[in-house]
């Protein structure tokens, strides 16, 4: 069995570990979100959907979708090694602090979403329901060597919620 994210969790590192770079914890607790409690997954995606909602006021609604992609890809391409990093900082396998995983999926989630307040609720409650969840192949991805099995089961969670919120809005229940 693959222990999930909260019980692979260890006891924070002593002051004789190593500590990660300044980089690397500002880019994978999300500039602190991640130290948030309880839950700082769920606060690491609540600061992804209020960043894209502060966001998409200053971006036109034409390049919306290529802006948040270029987000969601920014998050992947800098949270691995910011995850690696992290996690051989403090010695454990998927620390529980490193939440960029959650803002890269919760962007993803919210690609086919018009900016409104029931659309980003709706792509909330689906993000983290799947990364909770973690259908197949979501939990065997966490295999993955460090950041990336850190990051990459929150991408394909983010695909799973991507595919009903494009569901929801092709049948009219998410509207502009």
């Amino acid at each position: 069995m693959i222990p999930t994210k909260t019980e692979s969790k260890s006891a924070p590192p002593s002051s004789t570990h190593a500590t990660a770079p300044v980089w690397a914890s500002l880019v994978a607790t999300f500039f602190g979100a991640g130290r948030l409690r309880p839950g700082p997954g769920t606060w690491g995606s609540a600061a992804a959907v209020l960043i894209w909602y502060g966001l998409s006021r200053w971006i036109a609604l034409a390049w919306q979708w290529e802006a948040l992609a270029l987000l969601a890809l920014l998050a992947i391409v800098v949270g691995i090694p910011a995850a690696t990093r992290f996690a051989r900082a403090s010695q454990t396998k998927d620390p529980q602090s490193v939440v960029v995983d959650e803002v890269a999926g919760q962007w993803i989630t919210l690609l086919a979403a018009p900016v409104t307040w029931k659309s980003l609720l709706v792509g909330f409650i689906l993000f983290r329901g799947f990364d909770i969840l973690k259908p197949p192949p979501v939990r065997q991805l966490e295999r993955l060597p460090e950041g990336t099995g850190i990051v990459i089961d929150d991408v394909a969670a983010g695909l799973y919620a991507l595919l009903v919120m494009t569901l929801l809005r092709h049948f009219g229940l998410l509207t502009q």
